[in-house]
């Protein structure tokens, strides 16, 4: 399978268009956001972390007909998230979208996160890259991004601060449908 590269801000939403992407008049990326959920969630996961709680509300989601994941490809529940959404896909036929902050995310992962970073890009259908380098902006151009272009938002938050916080309170004054593991 072969992932679309889109990269940029404004050059972003240029290069989604070349490459034949739905771009809605105010910008968003996805002109139908009912089918599409995103996820966010700590990089560190606590011991109440449940995996397979969050493969069955994946599941119970792609039931209800939701094809298109969005995912910010952090190490911690993001990763997992992806491969919670690779190991389903074959069978509700839906798609992963890896929204990448900044080109060089995984340089500092582990060796195995890396690994699994490297992995799961292989089997998204697009990968969009915010920032070639590192800037205090590119993760909440992320985090706004998948928070404007879905309906659902799959989260798992322990803390009253940080870019997960920001996230979910961002997607539900955007009027997201919030889903806490």
């Amino acid at each position: 399978m072969t992932a679309e590269f889109i990269t940029g801000g404004d050059e972003l939403f240029k290069a989604a268009e070349d490459c034949g992407s739905i771009i809605s008049p105010d910008k968003t990326f996805i002109a139908d956001k009912t089918s599409v959920c995103a996820f966010s969630g700590h990089r560190l996961l606590g011991q109440d972390f449940d995996r397979a709680l969050l493969e069955r509300i994946a599941e119970g989601i792609m039931k209800r007909g939701y094809r298109t994941f969005l995912c910010g490809m952090a190490k911690g529940f993001d990763l997992v998230a992806a491969e919670t959404v690779l190991k389903l896909k074959g069978i509700y036929d839906a798609e992963l979208i890896a929204c990448i902050p900044y080109a060089g995310q995984a340089e500092y992962f582990s060796l195995s996160d890396r690994e699994r970073y490297e992995n799961i890009l292989k089997y998204c259908s697009k990968k969009i890259i915010f920032s070639e380098k590192y800037n205090r902006w590119c993760m909440h151009a992320r985090d706004r991004f998948m928070a404007e272009n879905c309906s659902s938002l799959i989260c798992y938050l322990r803390k009253n601060s940080g870019g997960t916080f920001y996230t979910v309170n961002y997607a539900r004054r955007q009027g997201v449908k919030i889903i806490e593991i």
